[in-house]
């Protein structure tokens, strides 16, 4: 017997996340451990009269080929891929990691290889710009304990958070984005936190289960050179292997200046990897009402309810702020009160405290407003 969640989480992916049409072709990149998700889509696609393109991939190996990958290699792999994604109408693209940590001992120059001349030409010019496109993670042993729950426990919630009523949630967004794009000024207070920023004219970008699983989440950019002051990240950042805790970053006119975390020189080196790696390309708001702790997957921290995140580096063309950059890492701060709450303030005016909205309009996106 079929699980209906699985069928209900691929009919979801393909008709409301991709939007797939008869005579679309898709791409399906998942993990091997997430087959049965695989197969599922594979029918549907057939169903639906889209041609389903298939790449299964497993992290061990793919580890092996950055060991040894050069910048001509990365180059050719991307010559082999690019027309596949360019003639695709949408993507689907699903993580199950056995070991988070199976790139931790990938060398630097390596993981800038392959993100330079392979990751950003294939993935962040072609695929986020040219097609519908979403991406999850597959729940597992793995992301489990991650999680600290038993298995079974985090299969429930993985498929409580994945087919909520995105449709609801995207309604209860609209009063924020409406503010957001009438808004100039942002403060940020929190515990070791005073950060300043201008999203004046800037669009705001409604993010209800159409590019991420799970999502959850409505962002803008920060005009390029015009943050202020001083973030402290409370929420761990899991990237390329590595976990950076108590991300704290200093900025002057909308340049990272001073850094720190539990592993700096890591840090240092990923924002020198080019000129817009030390400027932020995003700042959003999460408000997925079942998530509400980290588990060291940006998939679901950045969802946090009560939280924001920024992203240095590239900013997305729906909402640009002229910053480019190989790199797009985002980094959360929980505004909950377990983590010593915090403020948002948007042209002096308090929107919301300690993780919950104060304004009457955006009450809505409170999270028993949500579920």
């Amino acid at each position: 017997m079929k699980d209906e969640r699985i069928i209900k989480l691929a009919s979801n992916l393909l008709n409301y996340s991709c939007k797939l049409k008869k005579g679309q072709s898709i791409i399906i990149e998942a993990s091997t451990d997430a087959k049965d998700l695989v197969k599922e889509l594979v029918r549907q696609t057939y169903q639906i009269g889209g041609y389903p393109f298939v790449r299964l991939s497993d992290a061990e190996i793919s580890r092996e080929i950055m060991l040894g990958m050069t910048e001509e290699h990365a180059k050719k792999n991307c010559e082999y891929t690019l027309p596949m994604f360019e003639g695709a109408s949408a993507y689907i693209g699903i993580s199950s990691p056995r070991n988070k940590f199976e790139n931790s001992d990938v060398p630097d120059t390596k993981k800038q290889i392959y993100s330079k001349f392979y990751g950003k030409p294939v993935h962040m010019d072609t695929r986020v710009c040219k097609t519908n496109w979403v991406i999850l993670n597959y729940p597992n042993p793995a992301l489990a304990q991650l999680a600290q729950m038993s298995s079974d426990v985090f299969e429930d919630f993985f498929f409580d958070v994945c087919t909520l009523d995105y449709s609801k949630m995207e309604k209860a967004m609209q009063p924020l984005k409406q503010l957001m794009e009438k808004t100039d000024k942002v403060r940020l207070v929190a515990k070791d936190t005073d950060l300043t920023f201008s999203i004046k004219g800037q669009p705001a970008v409604i993010c209800s289960g159409a590019c991420n699983i799970p999502d959850g989440e409505i962002y803008t950019s920060p005009l390029k050179n015009s943050i202020n002051g001083k973030i402290h990240f409370n929420i761990p950042s899991l990237h390329k292997g590595i976990i950076h805790d108590d991300i704290t970053l200093e900025f002057k006119d909308g340049k990272v200046v001073k850094e720190s975390s539990s592993h700096t020189a890591e840090l240092t080196a990923e924002l020198n990897v080019d000129e817009g790696a030390r400027y932020v390309g995003e700042f959003s708001f999460g408000v997925n009402p079942y998530v509400t702790k980290p588990m060291y997957d940006t998939l679901f921290d950045e969802k946090i309810s009560g939280s924001i995140h920024m992203a240095l580096g590239n900013a997305y063309d729906d909402a640009p702020n002229g910053n480019h950059s190989q790199n797009h890492w985002d980094i959360v701060l929980s505004m909950r009160p377990e983590y010593n709450g915090g403020q948002i303030y948007f042209d002096d005016v308090l929107i919301r405290d300690n993780g919950l909205f104060v304004l009457p309009t955006l009450k809505c996106l409170n999270p028993e407003n949500l579920k």
